[in-house]
């Protein structure tokens, strides 16, 4: 029982952890062998995007969830076993279950969501193929062969059933939650034309109903596609190195801080850390979408998901699975599919009270054309159709499937293309947001230039205490994820010198770090933040960096001194600038380094507005007075620094997988390849993503108003009604389609 207690512990912390980030959710109930999960949910929860992340969770924990655990408390939670049933539950009074909703949810499979996607449309598209044979057996045998009206009413049956198939399932499901929707407008429209004797014209309907939902599942099994090709690349198991050097096979969510894993050549990395042991190359194209492989060395970091090429190398765990770099990007790209754009918000009017109108209408002009007009109700003749022929025809037209379909379509392509070049967008907010911008803020440390600070030159003062104020220096730096930390880490590894013992730590918002080490209160970070005492007098006799220099300032009783860096300009830095200029985008650099040193980069580049020494709160203010002059601000950053700044910018924009968690937390979109280069074809895709947005609505909008103007004086058949209708819904799923075909 001792052995089994650490791994039971193991994932409850997990699922505990789950539940505890969720809000509205009370309690969860799995049964691992009969595959079921139930959610207590208290008030109302998106159940779409509920779904998306608890299958995340399952997926990690699959492998570890048959344990059988004891009843006991987890964080906080009660967990309770019974006949192979186990309930994780928050504290709550006596009364509250009462009120808690339990919800069934899917359990979710391997490839479960591509694989029931490619399921549906085939599905459907065997359907819509038997109806189109059948519709055209019943137009043969009619005209062709003149056959009985039996034979022909048979043909036009089939086609009738297998085309209508689906739209029943769906429309079945609906009414009973008591909703109406397009399926069910299409089956009366269908049900009015077989009652008038228009046999063909129901069929040629239901053919191009079904045909163009099974091109809408087409498009939405493509999307998915390429976005499950992410959830592929997580692993499931890890090799651990034990105490005495032995290997053991452990499930990838059992895996704890500070673990040693054995990564073999062509293995993945299961998840992300530090490599202790050996050389290899990654190639981390399912996180960035660069194939380029990257070297990595002891002290090097690695992440969950990519793909060890060559070494046989050991690395210690340095975040548990669920919070790894993959498994964010999955976590983000799925919940991006469930935020909708604001354009969608237009849309998503068309549900059941539209379609009660239209039923409204549709009934109001079937008896304003009977009893106002005097057109004969139900008998068509040869100078005019009947009343309820037009009506049939006018609700054919009314229909929204196009629209309903225009902006979700293009949005999915959208995040789908982006995805598999290493952009991720947030939600469709994202995606119509960032076309809109006309400022672009950017951060000049790791965005602007490479973020690859090296060491040039350690100062002490007075000179003799060097290895003293590296020392310092990387006691407190190595616990930051800052990129000058992470340089003088790295330089203090080359040098042989390891940090010293630290008992306290705090970061200071742009200004640097404090922490007590053995030599007592250190200090390590800007000038500004050493401007105390008797030192701020004595700091303004020594000379500023050099330009094109970055400083650290060393500062405790005993010691003084700075670290010297110098960092490059991204290579496609200035190709950038002058392709957002040329756009008509006004770009500003927001930077905390000291203002000769950001002009220099500025000139270089060729950035007009430059705001230098900048702390976090200068930088929100920055974008809140472009925001007030009613200018709609980008910003891009990576670092924690640019979080703030991140949040109050109408579209947020951060650097890379590699980025500070705050800042991907923050932002609306993400470049995986630290690449700035990807902010033009986020951009681009952005706009074209806007454009065919436009063209869709202008398609289905347009074709709905005049064709159900020209219904109104009965100018159409309901031929032509049903082949506009269905026409549009073909095409604006096409011209969605477009977008996964974009070049950058």
């Amino acid at each position: 029982m001792a052995d089994t207690a650490p791994e039971s512990r193991s994932w409850t912390e997990t699922l505990a952890e789950f539940l505890l980030e969720q809000q509205g959710v009370e309690a969860i109930r799995l049964n691992p062998e009969e595959r079921s999960v139930q959610v207590a949910t208290l008030g109302q929860v998106d159940a779409e995007l509920l779904q998306a992340q608890l299958n995340e969770v399952l997926r990690s924990l699959d492998a570890e969830l048959r344990a059988d655990p004891i009843d006991s408390t987890i964080s906080g939670l009660k967990l309770t076993s019974h006949e192979g049933e186990l309930t994780l539950q928050k504290p709550s009074c006596i009364t509250a279950p009462r009120f808690w909703k339990w919800r069934d949810f899917e359990w979710p499979e391997a490839d479960e969501i591509e694989r029931q996607s490619d399921e549906e449309w085939r599905e459907m598209a065997m359907l819509a193929t038997i109806c189109g044979v059948a519709l055209i057996a019943g137009f043969v045998a009619k005209k062709a062969f003149h056959a009985s009206e039996l034979w022909v009413h048979v043909c036009f049956g089939i086609a009738l059933v297998s085309g209508g198939w689906d739209a029943a399932k769906d429309a079945w499901e609906n009414l009973k939650e008591k909703r109406l929707d397009v399926h069910f407008l299409m089956l009366a429209v269908a049900a009015g034309t077989v009652a008038i004797g228009a046999w063909e014209e129901g069929a040629l309907l239901l053919f191009l109903f079904s045909t163009s939902g099974a091109l809408e599942h087409y498009v939405l099994h493509r999307t998915h596609r390429e976005i499950n090709a992410l959830t592929k690349a997580a692993p499931k198991f890890a090799r651990v190195i034990l105490p005495d050097g032995s290997t053991e096979e452990r499930g990838v969510s059992l895996l704890r801080v500070g673990n040693v894993l054995q990564v073999r050549p062509a293995e993945l990395f299961p998840v992300d850390g530090t490599v202790t042991l050996g050389e290899t190359a990654a190639d981390e194209s399912t996180l960035t979408g660069e194939s380029v492989p990257v070297d990595k060395g002891v002290g090097t970091t690695v992440f969950g998901g990519t793909l060890n090429l060559w070494g046989l190398v050991q690395i210690r765990v340095d975040r548990p699975a669920t919070q790894s770099a993959l498994a964010k990007i999955i976590t983000m790209i799925q919940t991006a599919q469930h935020l909708r754009a604001p354009s969608q918000r237009f849309t998503d009017r068309f549900g059941t009270n539209y379609t009660l109108i239209t039923l409204a209408s549709v009934l109001l002009m079937f008896f304003v054309w009977w009893l106002a007009l005097g057109i004969p109700p139900f008998e068509n003749t040869e100078l005019s159709k009947s009343s309820f022929y037009r009506a049939m025809t006018l609700l054919v037209v009314m229909s929204p499937c196009a629209l309903v379909l225009s902006i979700p379509s293009a949005i999915l392509a959208a995040i789908a293309w982006g995805a598999r070049r290493g952009i991720l967008f947030r939600g469709g907010a994202a995606i119509e947001k960032l076309a809109e911008v006309d400022v672009i803020a950017m951060d000049k440390t790791g965005t602007l230039t490479e973020g690859n600070l090296r060491v040039s030159l350690v100062e002490s003062f007075p000179p003799g205490k060097e290895k003293q104020v590296l020392k310092l220096c990387v006691t407190l730096d190595a616990n930051s994820n800052h990129p000058i930390a992470h340089a003088i880490t790295r330089h203090a590894k080359e040098q042989g010198i390891e940090p010293g013992k630290l008992l306290e730590f705090q970061s200071i918002p742009g200004q640097g770090l404090r922490g007590l080490t053995e030599e007592g209160v250190t200090y390590v970070g800007r000038r500004e933040l050493m401007n105390q005492g008797d030192f701020a007098k004595w700091l303004k006799d020594v000379p500023d960096a050099p330009l094109g220099f970055s400083e650290v300032w060393v500062l405790n009783a005993q010691t003084m001194g700075r670290v010297l860096l110098k960092d490059e300009i991204r290579s496609g830095s200035k190709a950038v600038l002058a392709a957002l200029a040329a756009q008509g985008v006004r770009t500003v650099m927001l930077t905390g380094d000291r203002r000769a040193a950001a002009i220099q980069v500025a000139e270089e580049l060729g950035v007009a507005d430059v705001r230098a020494g900048l702390h976090p709160e200068d930088k929100v203010s920055a974008i809140r007075e472009f925001t007030q002059q009613g200018k709609k601000v980008a910003m891009v950053g990576d670092g924690v620094n640019d979080a703030p700044s991140l949040a109050a910018a109408y579209v947020s924009i951060a650097m890379g997988a590699r980025g500070s968690d705050a800042a991907l937390e923050q932002a609306d979109v993400v470049l995986m390849q630290d690449k700035i280069e990807k902010l033009l074809s986020a951009r681009h895709i952005s706009q074209r993503a806007r454009r065919i947005i436009r063209q869709n609505l202008a398609i289905s909008l347009g074709s709905v108003i005049l064709m159900a103007i020209a219904s109104l004086f009965g100018i159409v058949p309901l031929t032509l009604g049903v082949l506009t209708h269905e026409g549009s819904t073909v095409v604006v799923c096409l011209n969605s389609l477009r977008l996964l075909f974009v070049k950058e």
